[in-house]
């Protein structure tokens, strides 16, 4: 199917399963029907199976976003505490069209999990609560990560699919690979056959290894944790310097704490030196990154905290994130580190989505049909190509994708089918019908008007004085901090990075209506001399939780 054709089956306001091999195109169709939407002011919550995955598309996980968090499996109580959350029962009221990207990855259990919460959300019986799906993804990609070893449970196994009533769109065309040789190897891999001649090729670029890349850099992809860990390591050792520690805190209950550090990308012990690249785990749009964010780490200020510049140019103090599990607002586990870790080299489970100019691979250890097809499919050609080894098991395909294929391929030619039977006017009545039902505008010049309005904001934005600079001016005024918190519609804690930030440009700079009690600042005070560092953890396990993080920062910024 051509991306135009599912295009307009997307603008009907159907359930559709966008699929296709890597190149086809998917993403750029979601982009399309996203923009679609935005400038009809429909409302379309934006998610997929990882955090990396998410910001290829500007969206949240789907477990942030549908409140399971780190679970696949929420039973009737869980679903119950989360309608009891106000701020997700109205994200969901005010969301129409709901899209998930990287489906693969996505177990039956939490697609059927999020299914239920849907409907609870909605007050509705419909599948997903009444509002449109759209999945993306390709079952021949890595598959859901199993406990114990278990057998890969795709989604196309759950309930919520069966029930769903899904059309397939099967993206056939190719814009990623320019090599037809790469692309010929790729195809017989889905076939589920890679020929002798294409065997041979592979290990031929083996023995001749990285003729081609002398001028390049390219990122070094693993198949596993260890190798990834070990290659970051090895090229911290290489940069001078004393290299800067920090260390994970916690506290919770012990079986929670263990099951929150699993569910990060946060290492527990992090090494960083001036030069080092690095990934950001997890979202702060307003500290200006997101989960999958890259950059190299330029200095360290006076407290020690790294100042990473991002690839895309921007400049970010770094600072202590916060992950937590809740329930019923009580904080049952905690961990605080900086949402960094050592990014010279990465997994092939994070690399699917990516486009790759030149890659270094190792498909050696490959222990999960299609990794090896993930990591040679994020190329556009060979020349960009370094292979350290390969074994049988990269060249596999999941048998249980094997089987759905042919299922695909014949469901999405059968749409195509149908969508001859309609004209452009049928179709035009279609897509006009469901921007009506999703409360989205019709009218052409509205259309117009509020297109051009979100490109004007676009480029406002770009001249508009920083997230910092509206707090300073709030701050001059000598405004309470909870005041600026609610005025600017951000957390305290997010307050109180601008008030750093603020100091750190402009050590002058007069925040002594944020200081805390001259009694409290005394005894936070003399615990950070006893300690002799800036870090809060000590501080706040000295002062056994007497003071929040929040009172630590504040007290910090006048030491």
């Amino acid at each position: 199917m051509k991306q135009k054709d599912a295009l307009k089956i997307l603008k009907a306001g159907k359930n559709v399963y966008l699929t296709g091999a890597a190149g086809s195109g998917k993403t750029h169709v979601l982009n399309e029907y996203i923009s679609y939407l935005k400038n009809r002011g429909a409302r379309a919550a934006v998610t997929a199976s990882t955090g990396i995955a998410a910001t290829h598309i500007g969206g949240v996980t789907i477990h942030s976003w549908s409140g399971a968090g780190i679970k696949d499996d929420l039973n009737d109580e869980d679903i119950e505490r989360l309608i009891q959350k106000e701020y997700l029962y109205k994200k969901f009221e005010k969301t129409k069209v709901l899209i998930i990207d990287e489906v693969s990855m996505l177990s039956s259990r939490l697609f059927d999990s999020v299914e239920r919460v849907c409907r609870a959300m909605k007050r509705s019986e419909e599948p997903f609560g009444g509002m449109q799906v759209v999945l993306s993804g390709d079952f021949f990609q890595l598959p859901p990560i199993t406990k114990e070893g278990g057998n890969a449970d795709f989604i196309h196994s759950s309930e919520a699919w069966n029930k769903m009533d899904v059309r397939i769109c099967y993206l056939s065309e190719q814009f990623r690979q320019k090599d037809s040789s790469l692309e010929k190897i790729l195809n017989e891999m889905r076939q589920g056959g890679i020929s002798p001649a294409s065997k041979n090729k592979l290990a031929e670029i083996c023995e001749n290894n990285s003729a081609s890349l002398k001028s390049v850099s390219p990122t070094r992809l693993y198949t596993h944790n260890i190798d990834v860990d070990a290659e970051n390591e090895r090229e911290l050792e290489k940069l001078e310097g004393k290299a800067h520690v920090y260390e994970m805190s916690a506290g919770g209950k012990a079986s929670m704490v263990e099951s929150l550090k699993k569910g990060i990308l946060a290492p527990e012990t992090l090494r960083l030196k001036k030069g080092a690249v690095v990934m950001f785990v997890k979202n702060s749009f307003d500290e200006g990154y997101a989960n999958g964010t890259l950059g190299k780490v330029k200095d360290f200020d006076n407290e020690g905290m790294p100042i990473v510049r991002t690839f895309s140019g921007d400049m970010i103090r770094v600072t202590l994130a916060k992950w937590t599990v809740e329930e019923d607002e009580k904080v049952l586990a905690r961990v605080e580190q900086l949402p960094l870790r050592l990014a010279w080299a990465i997994t092939v489970h994070k690399s699917q989505g990516m486009s790759l100019d030149a890659a270094e691979i190792d498909l050696s250890k490959a222990f999960v049909p299609g990794q090896g097809y993930v990591a040679l499919s994020r190329l556009r050609d060979f020349a960009g190509l370094s292979l350290r080894g390969f074994n049988d098991m990269a060249l596999m395909m999941h048998p249980r994708a094997m089987e759905v294929d042919a299922r695909l391929l014949a469901e999405s030619a059968k749409w195509e089918k149908v969508l001859e039977r309609f004209s452009d006017k049928e179709m035009n009545e279609m897509h006009i019908n469901f921007l009506k039902k999703i409360g989205g505008m019709i009218d052409e010049k509205e259309i117009a008007r509020n297109t051009a309005k979100k490109k004007d904001k676009k480029e406002a934005f770009k001249e508009k004085i920083s997230t910092c600079e509206k707090t300073l001016a709030l701050v001059s005024e000598k405004m309470p901090l909870a005041e600026i918190a609610k005025k600017r519609g951000m957390t305290p804690g997010t307050i109180i990075s601008h008030l750093e930030k603020l100091k750190m440009k402009n050590p002058a700079l007069d925040l002594s209506a944020y200081k805390p009690k001259e009694r409290d600042f005394k005894i936070i005070s003399e615990v950070f001399k006893k300690v002799k560092e800036t870090k809060l953890a000590p501080v706040y396990e000295i002062l056994g939780g007497k003071y929040s993080y929040e009172d630590l920062r504040l007290a910090r910024l006048f030491l």
